[in-house]
């Protein structure tokens, strides 16, 4: 068992995951492969890229790809506010999915700042 999966923040993204997953098979047919598309494969990016970091032998291959994994976290932000907008999901479930993204973002900046004592540059405020 690879050492990630001991990881809260890799358990939170794979939660992520299954809810965005869950949330997506209510959107209209006409978005299969437009927006339901990019949020899964979005999604799924934030643990793999954790996974695939932790799977490296260097710290700069780890931060490298926690960076990839914070941005994917940033960009489902975006996702889940253009769900929102088109009401493809409602206001609830889309804070739901906002806070657990929240909750991962916040552990990839800790994460990252614990291996180079940096603030992440698109750090959340």
């Amino acid at each position: 068992m690879g050492p990630h999966k001991n990881l809260t923040v890799w358990q939170k993204s794979m939660d992520l995951v299954r809810k965005v997953y869950q949330a997506t098979t209510q959107y209209p047919k006409s978005e299969t492969y437009g927006l339901v598309s990019q949020m899964r494969r979005c999604v799924v990016s934030i643990p793999s890229n954790i996974a695939e970091g932790y799977g490296r032998g260097s710290n700069a291959d780890l931060v490298h790809f926690l960076y990839i994994a914070l941005g994917s976290s940033n960009e489902i932000e975006t996702q889940i506010i253009i769900s929102k907008d088109l009401s493809y999901i409602d206001e609830t479930e889309a804070t739901q999915l906002e806070t657990l993204n929240d909750e991962v973002m916040k552990m990839l900046n800790f994460l990252i700042f614990k291996r180079t004592h940096q603030v992440p540059q698109f750090s959340q405020s």
